[in-house]
């Protein structure tokens, strides 16, 4: 609502953090395999899923970020449940959740982020859905957008804005020598609670996040 978001703006020492992305690795694995998704689910296969999985692993590693503020208190949760913003066509948003994502695979994670968003637009979810969020994506990539600064969906103590990915030229380092590649590239902004963690812990995350959407065998766990 317009009073939790004023909330937020006014309680929360709030600190905005950025890291592009390469998004090569994924984006091979949606080429080779968008076209049977498309045809079997009836709907594209998106980056978000993706950023979901990567976000759930790092948020194991840094659990800091996956918890709540309670007066005084930050309570780390030990569910990872991610809040998925979804824009109702220009008439304010809603944010469902994907519950306990470390223990989903790729394909359901994608399954149920699309489930989420259809029925959140056609107003048919349920209070559960929208219900122990414990960290939340916002994707605004659909739109191109170059760079957004969440507000943090208190009392959660961070969020990730997901924006839009464009090839750029990028270097690539090699035992032969550095190379310039056209890859698609992509800004992950995250804003927290300086409260809850330091910028070096948010770095770190970040840091993390990148490691793994650049590096993870992401094949093996769309055929999971």
């Amino acid at each position: 609502t317009a009073e939790h978001l004023a909330r937020a703006w006014v309680t929360v020492p709030a600190v905005l953090q950025a890291i592009e992305v390469d998004f090569h690795t994924i984006d091979e694995v949606r080429r080779a395999a968008g076209g049977v998704w498309k045809a079997r689910e009836g709907v594209s296969l998106t980056y978000l899923p993706f950023i979901a999985r990567a976000v759930s692993i790092a948020l194991a590693k840094y659990p800091r970020l996956n918890a709540s503020v309670d007066g005084d208190e930050l309570v780390v949760h030990k569910r990872i449940n991610l809040g998925i913003a979804v824009d109702l066509n220009f008439d304010g948003l809603m944010v469902p959740v994907v519950k306990d994502v470390p223990s989903k695979s790729l394909p359901q994670i994608a399954r149920e982020v699309n489930d989420l968003a259809q029925r959140a637009r056609a107003n048919r979810l349920k209070p559960d859905d929208l219900s122990e969020a414990t960290y939340t994506l916002s994707n605004s990539g659909v739109f191109g957008t170059a760079f957004t600064a969440p507000i943090v969906n208190v009392p959660q103590v961070a969020i990730l804005s997901t924006d839009g990915v464009q090839k750029k030229p990028v270097v690539i380092e090699g035992p032969a020598g550095d190379s310039i590649a056209i890859r698609p590239v992509g800004m992950l902004a995250q804003c927290f609670d300086h409260r809850a963690v330091d910028g070096a812990y948010s770095a770190a995350f970040l840091k993390e996040v990148k490691t793994i959407i650049e590096s993870r065998h992401w094949a093996q766990d769309l055929e999971a």
